[in-house]
């Protein structure tokens, strides 16, 4: 008599022995961090436009009290950003950029088990084929994603990143609620182009090709309203754009696009792409 197994079975185990690879080796969550790290130390804090505008109103022989040109700049950052600290603008960018990267890595794991026979192991096991393998992949990207956005908003934080006064337990669930959705959608597609790769490399070559583009066509960095007629379009449908909108909105209190608007968009990406998967 055959014994019906649970849909999840072997989820969990699937999922540890994934992120185990992770918290096991410590320096692979170290060198993880260090590019969103350099950009909000380096990066963020070099591009002072507070100071920028300051100076650049400051013009000789005009003699413009400092009240007025600080009044002045400030507004121009708050109408072009949302807000008057570009390093806060930046900081969620990089909560989407971890975000990004650790999503788009999840399908190196498939093509290594396949390439070292871990996957036929696993595949004669009576863990569900089509779902609890491929499951555990995404499950485990999510989680590295959001423990490693958790440690760069803390770095952000300390290093001078202003939240919004009002902010609120429900503000930080939804924030981490939009950035759950993006990296199931984004690693739910590469699980799925890993299953289709034949190599490594080619699997290396599509993030490298989507990783940057992604980040720049996005909010993350500069407004969407600032950007040239024909990326607006590409920014618009590109998650990025509404996971950074919810963000901002939530952890600082930036006036931004729809936020059920935002939320619909982003579930419907990331079920869309955890099916075909």
């Amino acid at each position: 008599m055959a014994v019906k197994l649970h849909p999840l079975h072997g989820l969990w185990a699937l999922t540890n022995r994934e992120l185990a690879k992770w918290y096991k080796v410590p320096v692979i969550l170290i060198i993880s961090l260090i590019q969103p790290i350099v950009w909000l130390a380096f990066f963020g804090k070099s591009m002072n436009f507070a100071t920028m505008f300051t100076s650049g109103l400051n013009i000789p022989g005009l003699n413009i009290p400092k009240q007025v040109i600080d009044e002045v700049a400030s507004e121009i950052l708050k109408a072009n950003f949302g807000t008057t600290d570009y390093f806060s603008f930046l900081a969620v960018g990089m909560l989407s950029f971890i975000t990004l990267f650790t999503s788009l890595q999840s399908g190196m794991s498939i093509v290594w088990d396949r390439r070292l026979g871990v996957l036929s192991k696993l595949l004669t096991t009576p863990v569900p084929r089509g779902g609890n393998i491929v499951m555990a992949k995404v499950l485990n990207s999510v989680i590295r994603s959001l423990v490693q956005a958790t440690i760069v908003l803390i770095i952000a934080i300390l290093l001078g990143m202003k939240l919004n006064p009002g902010i609120n337990p429900l503000d930080i669930v939804g924030a981490y609620a939009a950035l759950t959705l993006m990296s199931m959608g984004f690693a739910s597609l590469f699980v799925t182009l890993a299953l289709r790769s034949t190599s490594w490399e080619s699997q290396m070559a599509i993030m490298n090709l989507l990783n940057m583009p992604l980040m720049f066509a996005s909010n993350s960095f500069y407004p969407v309203k600032s950007m040239p007629w024909w990326l607006k379009p590409i920014a618009y449908v590109n998650p990025l754009t509404y996971v950074n909108d919810i963000n901002r909105q939530l952890l600082l209190g930036v006036t931004g696009f729809n936020l059920l608007m935002d939320f619909a968009y982003l579930i419907a990406f990331a079920v869309i792409f955890s099916q075909s998967a």
